[in-house]
């Protein structure tokens, strides 16, 4: 079996399905689309069969898209695995949001949807997020944070007061799975060693 750039064999990429913690509510061409990103960096070089990509459909009306995916999602879960998803990668923001889950908003509150559609801060564009109903049910959920501009907020978020309404961040911890931070050095500078993550 051949194996890839990626390190898997081809044949590993028939059992792997790609979702979207969260989409801008634009057409998959678009600039701005995390689905755009993800074809052109990885999914267009790898073996994935084209039903196993699952995108958010950023071009629909807010409401139904995030209606949509719920239902699609729901559809791929399968009650005898430990959770709905098995590996989700979330990245950090400078306010302490992560997917489209925004400081102030009621998305990081809820406990019955998959997905909900929310206005970005800025008011200027609609997402589609996953929320910590399902998240919190991963198997494994992976931050990734770099850059000394993180470092504030990542102490906030880990070694801070937990105020998951003003740093949507905290409110994603699995339920029955893990939780891994990796961080570079200058993310983690003002950490506390003894309480830094491990």
């Amino acid at each position: 079996m051949a194996t890839g750039d990626w390190g898997l064999r081809t044949s590993d990429w028939q059992l792997v399905h790609v979702l979207w913690g969260d989409e801008r509510c634009v057409p998959p061409d678009d600039p701005q689309s995390n689905y755009r990103m993800a074809r052109e960096a990885l999914l267009e070089r790898v073996p994935i069969p084209p039903d196993h990509i699952h995108r958010i459909r950023g071009e629909d009306y807010p409401e139904k898209a995030a209606a949509d995916y719920e239902r699609e999602l729901r559809k791929l879960y399968h009650p005898e695995r430990s959770g709905p998803l098995d590996l989700v990668l979330l990245g950090l923001g400078d306010d302490g949001h992560t997917a489209s889950l925004f400081p102030g908003q009621p998305a990081v509150r809820e406990t019955e949807r998959w997905a909900v559609a929310v206005l970005a801060p800025d008011r200027k564009l609609w997402r589609v997020t996953l929320t910590p109903a399902i998240l919190n049910r991963a198997g494994n959920v992976t931050f990734m944070v770099s850059g000394s501009s993180k470092a504030g907020r990542l102490e906030q978020v880990i070694q801070g007061p937990f105020t998951p309404d003003l740093l949507p961040a905290q409110a994603i911890h699995p339920v029955d799975g893990r939780l891994t931070w990796m961080v570079d050095s200058a993310a983690a500078a003002r950490l506390r060693p003894e309480t830094a993550p491990k």
